[in-house]
């Protein structure tokens, strides 16, 4: 084979479209180019301008390729979308070199197709554009640590909820944000024993003092040989929904005029003591209080002096109650008293100061009116016999009618 069969050998075969032009116009184009271009004939390519297959807003550039600067022909690569015959556009990496062609000066053209590259660049610079607007748009903290602990990287929205902007956190202890140790260790040691941890609670500190509640979503971070290398994952503020729950809660196991425990949340927390006292033997003692001629108060003085009087009376009963006691509004102007861990005698002895105080107060009606208060309180005691808290409920309150029978403001043990 001679060097001009060996070069047109070598021109058919190659697996890029290679096309020579003259004069702007395509004079040979192997059957790679053929086939590129979506013909099936080399003779309908032959004569044809460039231009027809390069896209408009790239023929600038192409036509530039193609001209004679000075003495020299283009030689650089660059990248074309061009059009097939069938509309189709391809992205092409060209490469262009001055030749001689049948004794013409020509420019030779590589193209090697990189549509199907360029897609996956434009994918993945769409989804690093779309990670990166979602990185400093979310109003949660993305955050990573290596395994020491030591933030490596933030998201913006950590100034939003710390107060620091991400250079200032990074490269510090996670740590220093907490205000317990107790709450990052046992983070920690979550993490490093399940390898995820999910809407984990804690507390943060602001930079400006301020403690916040926070949840935390987090999962461990490894090294080629298994090892625990740190944790990335999303840190929510949910100081908001924390006190919106508490309030919910408040609201929902306290009386909302006086403040004190209602009468479901009141059962539920008596009903755990009483078990305990099932349980451990201990002592419990209850108290039914019941406000005398309390009707009365309402029909003479209206229910804003009726409301005034069992806000009143509640207050003076706390007043007389350890931190332990439990004390509860059952309904109407009936209330209920459990002391944990008292006899008979220290019984009678608390029972008689709230009557006492009770009796001590003034008050004045709507319309400037003086009134005053009594109540009548019948105690019961646990007994070992007592199978379920209703028992000493029962005997409590037979106590109280025994005590509004016998006169009321009076206090009655029961019998």
């Amino acid at each position: 084979m001679n060097k001009d069969h060996y070069y047109t050998y070598l021109f058919d075969i190659l697996p890029v479209a290679v096309a020579i032009v003259v004069d702007g116009k395509l004079v040979k184009l192997n059957p790679a180019a053929v086939q590129l271009l979506e013909v099936s004939d080399e003779q309908l390519l032959l004569g044809k301008s460039v231009d027809e297959f390069v896209h408009p807003i790239d023929q600038p550039r192409s036509q530039g390729r193609l001209k004679k600067q000075g003495s020299n022909w283009a030689n650089a690569n660059s990248k074309f979308r061009i059009r097939t015959s069938k509309g189709n556009f391809r992205m092409l990496l060209v490469i262009s070199n001055a030749i001689e062609f049948e004794g013409r000066d020509a420019v030779m053209i590589s193209g090697m197709d990189m549509t199907e590259h360029s897609e996956m660049e434009e994918q993945l610079r769409l989804s690093e554009f779309n990670f990166r607007r979602l990185f400093e748009n979310m109003q949660d903290v993305y955050y990573r640590t290596d395994v020491n602990g030591i933030i490596q990287k933030v998201s913006p929205a950590v100034t939003k909820i710390l107060g620091y902007t991400p250079e200032e956190i990074e490269g510090k202890p996670a740590a220093e944000l907490y205000p317990q140790m107790g709450d990052r260790e046992a983070f920690r040691k979550e993490i490093m024993l399940h390898g995820m941890v999910s809407d984990f609670p804690g507390q943060m500190v602001t930079k400006d003092g301020r403690i916040i509640d926070i949840s935390v979503n987090s999962q461990a971070l490894y090294d080629d040989e298994g090892n625990y290398a740190g944790a990335e994952g999303i840190c929510r503020d949910v100081t908001q929904r924390k006190l919106l729950e508490r309030e919910m809660q408040r609201l929902a196991t306290t009386d909302s005029l006086t403040g004190i425990a209602n009468r479901r949340a009141f059962l539920e927390h008596a009903e755990h003591i009483f078990k305990s006292c099932q349980r451990y033997q201990t002592q419990m003692t209850l108290m039914m209080l019941d406000l005398d001629f309390f009707k009365g108060i309402n029909d003479k003085y209206g229910h804003q002096s009726g409301d005034l009087a069992l806000i009143n009376f509640a207050e003076a009963v706390k007043l007389e109650l350890r931190e332990s006691d439990l004390f509860g509004r059952l309904g109407g102007e009936e209330f209920c008293v459990l002391l944990q861990q008292a006899n008979q005698p220290e019984a009678l002895l608390v029972a008689e100061r709230i009557r006492a105080h009770v009796q001590s107060l003034l008050l004045n009606s709507a319309a400037g009116e003086p009134f005053s208060l009594t109540v009548s309180i019948g105690i019961a005691i646990y007994r070992t016999e007592d199978d379920r808290l209703g028992r000493l409920l029962e005997r409590a309150d037979k106590a109280l009618y025994q005590a509004k029978s016998n006169g009321r403001n009076r206090v009655t043990w029961e019998t």
